[in-house]
């Protein structure tokens, strides 16, 4: 795997995380409260905590990327079925936090390759963001391949618990936005091809979001919807001109917080790098992993996953 910036790897995982923890205390929180109660940026405390989250304290978004990206570094490459079983031995752990749709696929008792499958031909409802939310180490990991191994990645690893191409092929953008920018392009710039990638399906719902005149009030749905929430999230990116503004911004939209700021924060630190990544955020970041004994990774720990994810020594 060769063209991979380990700057900006690093900065795609840690970005990650820091927007999960940044947001998860904002949650279904009204637009404006980030900043009407951290107004100045730079000043201080915003990885205050609150919601049931410690101060730094990374939710589910975090903890599945986590696992997928273990999984990958040791498996050596993508193992679904491994995946799966990662996934439920911490849902089984019963984190703090876990999506009800994954939930549910998780427990149902099914086969890891037909579970999401057989749900939502019962359901009809699996367009969360919650295939989306753990999409940066894969991103990493499949980013030196190009972008149609790296698509195909993304929905075969969405398609483990969201049942709708909706969740596959926002999963399978964000991968290409992330490969973009971890080779040092403008993942703006590759808006137009990348959406001639996308299923034929699918292709308008998402080019209405990701639309350089798309703004977040113009979503009509909630931004816990995969496509809202990755538009919010390159809206973020594109109307910011650093990774803390791009962060700040995103958590600033309220409603599903902590998985827009991840996501926003993937891409963001994929752009500017780990360097941007303010410290007084990172320090305090810490990810949990319910079901794997008591370990917590922080900073320096994804730091060194996000390195093997992209073939780099840690």
């Amino acid at each position: 795997m060769t063209g991979l910036l380990p700057e900006r790897a690093v900065g795609a995982v840690v970005g990650s995380a820091v927007g999960d923890a940044l947001g998860a205390p904002f949650e279904f929180g009204p637009e404006g409260a980030f900043t009407a109660r951290f107004p100045h940026p730079g000043g201080g405390g915003e990885m205050c905590g609150g919601g049931g989250w410690d101060p730094g304290e990374a939710t589910d978004d975090t903890q599945m990327a986590v696992l997928v990206g273990e999984s990958l570094v040791e498996c050596g490459g993508l193992d679904l079925p491994d995946v799966f079983r990662r996934f439920q031995r911490w849902a089984a752990a019963e984190p703090k936090d876990i999506g009800l749709q994954t939930e549910a696929v998780l427990g149902s008792g099914d086969p890891w390759d037909t579970a999401a499958a057989l749900h939502f031909q019962t359901n009809r409802r699996a367009a969360g963001n919650g295939a989306l939310m753990r999409a940066a180490t894969s991103g990493v990991h499949f980013a030196g391949r190009g972008r149609d191994a790296t698509m195909d990645a993304a929905r075969r690893l969405a398609a483990l618990t969201h049942g709708d191409r909706a969740a596959w092929e926002g999963t399978a953008i964000f991968h290409e936005l992330l490969r973009v920018a971890l080779t040092g392009g403008d993942p703006l710039a590759a808006l137009p091809g990348t959406l001639a990638a996308v299923h034929p399906g699918h292709r308008e719902r998402y080019a209405v979001v990701l639309d350089p005149d798309w703004h977040p009030d113009l979503a009509t749905e909630f931004n816990g919807a995969v496509w809202p929430c990755l538009g919010s999230a390159v809206w973020a990116v594109r109307t910011t001109s650093s990774y803390e503004d791009a962060v700040r911004a995103a958590v600033d939209l309220g409603g599903d917080t902590d998985t827009v700021a991840a996501v926003t924060g993937g891409l963001a630190g994929a752009v500017y790098g780990a360097g941007a990544i303010p410290e007084r955020w990172t320090e305090p970041l810490h990810v949990p992993l319910p079901g794997f004994g008591e370990r917590v990774l922080r900073a320096a720990g994804l730091s060194e996953l996000a390195l093997r994810l992209a073939g780099r020594p840690a």
